[in-house]
């Protein structure tokens, strides 16, 4: 993720005292051309996937009113936080991951630094965010939900605590010229009575891992227990029935969004504690290896979401082939009506059934069973009540 997380880490105070792998400037993790080439083009695929992927995301959300949801706003941030860390991150952390040298000055290597722990932090706390108010409105649906205005204003705070908590590695970042090459890492300082460095990376595994799956993990299981509790009701609450299926819907997409999340970044954060706690593991030649195998699973998260989206919602389905119209089969009728305005929806809802109902009393007046019949469907017709299209 950044560039101190490394197999090849130099730390020491102001630049000067670090550690041996760096100190003689030999540099002993170099590998074959075809490994790399097969690194490069897993890394890059990446890349491309994310980044189309989150931006087609962005673009379904915010082109289209039906879909510009408190939940979806929450995606939004989500995919930007995705789609900027694999831009900005991805490729330059393998470039210096493969060859141990820094080529890109001493104000990437700190954004560098900076950057993936705030656009993690935004990610997790987007999918929080998620799920507490999917909590709310199913668990506790009489109490006010987020206003648009609220939930840029929550946007905007987990942003703010994002960059707060990566500030220090925005501050003590540095580079270093050492005999052959240039290296970027982070000069934390030292104290006798408290090991800086190892807290802070404890902490920060906690805030951007453990906390918010904890906290999903109970959202999302007091809101299965609910939803998967209530049945569904009969033909005469097609309403009701039609809402309850949908919420378990967007309720499963995002449990396979933060499960997805879960497991790509869970052997990353155990292997950098287990490099704050047994650095002497970390001297080997095929550390290097376990570290891009490590860094691609965490990295490859920022690619899977608009997959799933496209696989378990029909509305993102329906926008991701009007975006890849040429490549994807023709759209149908239905599957663009998924991204029309709740207004036009409710207008085809009533006209589809008052067509049901005719159809209904064509048949009763054609079937001739009584002289009544006919009369009898005509009246019923008569009282029947259309839904009213909202003006």
């Amino acid at each position: 993720m950044d560039a101190l997380y490394n197999a090849t880490e130099c730390s020491g105070e102001n630049g000067t005292n670090v550690s041996a792998n760096c100190s003689d400037g030999f540099n002993k993790f170099i590998q074959p051309v075809w490994q790399i080439t097969l690194w490069a083009v897993a890394y890059f695929g990446i890349v491309v996937v994310s980044v189309v992927g989150n931006v087609v995301v962005i673009w379904i959300i915010l082109a289209h009113r039906r879909m510009r949801t408190v939940t979806n706003y929450f995606l939004v941030n989500l995919a930007f936080a995705e789609a900027a860390m694999s831009a900005f991150n991805t490729v330059i952390n393998f470039a210096y991951a493969v060859h141990n040298e820094w080529y890109f000055g001493l104000v990437y290597c700190r954004f560098h630094n900076f950057f993936p722990i705030a656009a993690i932090f935004a990610s997790i706390y987007s999918m929080t965010a998620i799920a507490l108010d999917r909590y709310m409105a199913i668990i506790h649906p009489l109490k006010q939900r987020l206003s648009s205005t609220q939930t840029r204003l929550v946007i905007g705070v987990i942003w703010l605590l994002a960059l707060l908590l990566a500030f220090p590695q925005y501050l003590y970042s540095s580079t270093a010229v050492l005999p052959g090459r240039t290296v970027c890492f982070i000069d934390w300082p030292e104290y006798d009575t408290v090991d800086f460095k190892k807290i802070y990376y404890v902490c920060v595994t906690i805030l951007i891992y453990f906390l918010p799956l904890c906290i999903m993990g109970w959202a999302y299981m007091m809101v299965a227990v609910t939803l998967w509790a209530s049945e569904i009701p009969g033909d005469s609450f097609e309403h009701y029935a039609e809402q309850l299926i949908a919420k378990r819907k967007v309720v499963k997409m995002m449990i396979v969004v933060v499960c997805t999340f879960a497991v790509c970044w869970l052997p990353y954060h155990v292997y950098f504690l287990l490099h704050q706690f047994f650095p002497e593991l970390f001297e080997e030649r095929y550390i290097q290896q376990v570290y891009l195998a490590v860094m691609w699973l965490a990295m490859s998260s920022t690619m899977y979401n608009p997959v799933i989206y496209y696989c378990l919602n029909s509305r993102f389905r329906s926008g991701f082939q009007q975006v890849f119209c040429c490549c994807a089969p023709t759209v149908t009728k239905e599957e663009l009506l998924e991204l029309k305005s709740p207004r036009y929806l409710q207008t085809q809802v009533c006209v589809r059934r008052m067509n049901r109902n005719n159809k209904r009393v064509f048949n009763m007046t054609g079937s001739g069973r009584s002289a009544a019949g006919p009369t009898r469907a005509r009246t019923e017709l008569g009282n029947y009540n259309f839904p009213k299209t909202p003006h």
